[in-house]
């Protein structure tokens, strides 16, 4: 941070190489804290000044969401292929902290500037890279898209309905995923370095930034349940139709179905213990859909808002690129901000409070910025020292995180802190244990021990137990948090207060800590007493509005959880470094619908740009023509759940020739306006018409081999459970062994990147079984006696499995 500037990042100095979205929007993210991101775009430019979603004609100006994502930054159009730009380059890297990169598997080396020589030139330089499956393994150069990634992770096959086909989510959310997870590989490399002056590279692939994010650690279910495969399918509730448009229902426990059906005066199928459980209501489609129907499309939408709200029910309207403008929670929030470009956008998804950001800025013409950084060029300089890296460490060593989140969003960045380093101590109760002990649980002796969600976002954490509802409790609390750093939660806006840890009690109990809150939809506002999950954040943000068939909108299935993980890392790395300037703690709010706000700011930015509404397309999208899912030929032991698909993706002309030849040059696709993508998006239907008859005759596999060896895009849709054995994830160590208590050994997914130093993350244990560290936290460290934690036992303060029926 520099004296000079508020701002937590001033004084970064950041190299840009990346395009397109992922590497850009995580560099945005460091831009609106205050670093300098110098963008080096090569003499062509960043491909995405000429793109727009809604295909308009941007003559010479720059696409809009390419202003959105490099607003603030610097620009200088050096060609690394010619040697005196790349060693200017070279040259600028010796006054910087960091490069981000995704030129893929090759493409530094090729230009002489790979991570090795950027060490000699600055040995505290680190560097971030992000390709579609990280720069080593065998997948390394493989053809790919975020529309194919989603297939392969098996987000694709298990989302829509068997007779209508699965389709994928919308609005290129992947490259926004990988976005967030390169926030989070820049904090790994930049904080350590920061703290041992070696810089360290790490290698963000975004199949495993999709694994974890696209499916809710379904590797981990097929582990647990071997063999089973997991079905296409909906939420019920989920977008539902109502007199006078759609709205947002989800109920993820028994209690909310329960309440759902009392309120659609059906308590006899509330009272159905079937229909717990959603796959149960999957099976039962129609005459689930039947009920809801039957009371939904005889209400308008503000009524069962207003009624599925008095009930605690999660509800929320459909926002879109229009709609979320208007939505008076945003408004009273002030989210939308204009940008100088000349469109609205949402601000930056997080607020650490009292901590002032820069505004948004335009962004830079190609090389505007030439000159005068070329002026600026230090002399050069460069050395073989052999660098040291004992003293390598973790990002976050030696930070103390109290967690009292739960469910999905919270322990996923409690998890990343603890894989970083922090020591994080999850807290729960007997009486309300963490819900995603339960949800998916696979059935056994101890249900709460045997939830696959729940062993993938808690790794290498404490946990203990603590009823806040009881005094004991609080004191025990209290005394946790007086050498915290960090307590983090992600109840409703009013929860906290209710057990009496309102800021002001917290900055007393402890100056310097910091109070991480993650709201569904903010401290403030008309929704802030709103209960809100992930689906409901999906169903107001416009992710789902962009993802779903043609005439029915469907949810994206849980990223923002993770997503908004991620973003709130960053949010809480950018409070420590606030901290370094005052000496004292701070509020840091990410209200969970922000980041989903930021993902989907593509709807908002076409439609007050140009006018433009965006909408669903099923499987089509806006950068690849064809892009569509075919069914191959069946196997004859194949069910309608196991039917092989493929999904294609064009993205380039010489792609497009290159499957015209595999195809054996057909008369059909030699119609001359195809070689355009152009002319192939005028004849979406005809060309996918063409394909499906083709894909239908092949063998699914064997194809999606013959068209990735000449360059084509393509995936097998794979089913989640199914997703290992993966050659990739394998060769790059995804997945490590870790020890249950209660299941045994078993792989766990870890960072969707691999750091150059293992010294640099933690994979200590599995995830804690209830009440595990009792005794090594509240004995060891706040030192009771036995006969106290007896007692604490004996009045359900503390124990080690739930105080209800299970």
């Amino acid at each position: 941070m520099s004296e000079e500037s508020p701002y937590p990042l001033a004084g970064l100095r950041v190299l840009d190489l990346s395009t397109g979205i992922a590497g850009p929007y995580a560099t945005k993210m460091l831009v609106d804290a205050g670093a300098d991101v110098i963008k080096i775009e090569g003499p062509k430019g960043d491909p995405l000044r000429r793109f727009s979603s809604s295909g308009q004609d941007l003559s010479q100006r720059d696409g809009a969401l390419f202003q959105f994502l490099n607003g603030g930054k610097r620009s200088v159009d050096w060609d690394l292929d010619l040697p005196a730009d790349r060693e200017a380059f070279l040259r600028l890297a010796q006054t910087a902290d960091l490069v981000v990169e995704s030129g893929g598997a090759g493409w530094l080396e090729a230009r002489g500037v790979d991570f090795e020589t950027l060490r000699r030139r600055n040995p505290a330089l680190s560097l971030v890279s992000v390709s579609p499956y990280g720069r080593t393994g065998p997948w390394a150069t493989r053809p790919a898209t975020d529309f194919t990634l989603q297939a392969e992770v098996g987000s694709t096959a298990y989302r829509g309905l068997p007779e209508r086909g699965p389709v994928h989510a919308g609005g290129r959310l992947g490259e926004y995923a990988a976005g967030s997870a390169v926030a989070v590989a820049v904090l790994a490399t930049w904080r350590s370095a920061r703290a041992s002056g070696v810089g360290l590279h790490a290698d963000v692939s975004m199949l495993e930034a999709l694994c974890l994010s696209f499916t809710t650690y379904h590797d981990l279910f097929g582990q647990f349940v071997p063999g089973v495969a997991i079905p296409m399918a909906l939420e019920t509730p989920s977008i539902e139709p109502c007199k006078d448009g759609w709205i947002g229902l989800c109920t993820y426990t028994g209690q909310q179905w329960k309440d759902l059906c009392a309120l659609m005066g059906r308590p006899d199928v509330g009272e159905d213990e079937r229909f717990y459980d959603g796959s149960a209501r999957m099976q039962h489609l129609d005459f689930i859909l039947d009920v809801i129907h039957g009371w939904t499309k005889t209400q308008t939408m503000a009524e069962v808002t207003e009624l599925a709200g008095l009930m605690r029910i999660p509800v929320s309207p459909i926002g879109d690129g229009k709609s979320v403008l208007e939505f008076d929670q945003f408004r009273e929030r002030g989210v939308f901000v204009d940008h100088p470009d000349g469109f609205k956008a949402p601000r930056p998804p997080y607020q650490v409070h009292g901590m002032p950001v820069p505004a948004y800025r335009k962004a830079p013409e190609l090389g505007a910025d030439r000159d005068a950084i070329e002026a600026s060029l230090p002399a050069s300089s460069a050395s073989d020292a052999a660098i040291d890296e004992s003293g390598v460490k973790p990002a976050f060593d030696g930070l103390r995180v109290i967690d009292l989140t739960a469910f999905w969003a919270g322990p996923y960045a409690t998890c990343l802190l603890s894989t970083l380093g922090a020591d994080v101590v999850k807290v729960e109760s007997i009486q309300r244990p963490d819900g995603m002990r339960f949800a998916g649980a696979v059935p056994s002796e101890a249900l709460w021990e045997t939830a696959p969600i729940f062993h993938g976002a808690n790794l290498s954490k404490k946990g203990i137990t603590l009823n806040l509802d009881a005094e004991e409790g609080k004191a025990i609390l209290r005394r946790l948090l007086e050498d915290a750093d960090v307590v983090i939660e992600n109840f409703s806006a009013r929860v906290m207060e209710n057990f009496g840890f309102t800021w002001e009690v917290l900055h007393e109990i402890n100056p310097r800590l910091i109070s991480v809150r993650m709201p569904a939809w903010g401290l403030d506002g008309p929704w802030k007493d709103r209960t809100g999950f992930a689906p409901n954040v999906e169903q107001a943000s416009g992710l789902a509005w962009i993802t779903g068939y043609e005439d029915m909108p469907l949810i994206p299935r849980g990223v923002c959880d993770p997503l908004g993980g991620m973003h709130t890392v960053h949010a809480l790395a950018m409070g420590l470094l606030e901290r370094e300037r005052t000496g004292e703690g701070m509020l840091v709010e990410v209200p969970l619908v922000e980041p989903a706000l930021n993902m989907a700011a593509e709807q908002v930015i076409e439609w007050t740009a140009y006018g433009a509404f965006l909408e669903r397309r099923e499987n089509r999208g806006p950068v690849a023509s064809p892009q569509a899912v075919f069914v191959t030929k069946p196997s004859a032991t194949e069910t309608r759940y196991e039917k092989k698909h493929v999904a294609l993706a064009i993205e380039t002309d010489e792609q497009w020739h290159a499957l015209v030849e595999r195809l054996g040059r057909p008369a059909w696709a030699l119609d001359a306006s195809y070689a355009t993508e152009a002319g192939r998006r005028a004849a979406e239907d005809a060309i996918e018409s063409e394909l499906a008859a083709w894909f239908a005759e092949q063998d699914c596999d064997e194809v999606v081999d013959r068209l990735l060896a000449v360059g084509v895009p393509a995936a097998t849709l794979v089913n989640g459970y199914m997703i290992s054995p993966n050659p990739q994830l394998e060769a790059r160590g995804f997945r490590r062994p870790l020890t249950h208590a209660v299941t045994g050994e078993m792989l766990y997914a870890g960072l969707p990147f691999t750091l150059s130093n293992d010294a640099a993350n933690v994979y200590a244990w599995a995830a804690p079984t209830m009440g595990q560290h009792n005794r090594e936290v509240l004995q060891g460290e706040l030192g009771l006696s036995d006969e106290e934690l007896a007692e604490l036992e004996r009045k359900q303060v503390i124990g080690t499995r739930p105080a209800f029926d299970v």
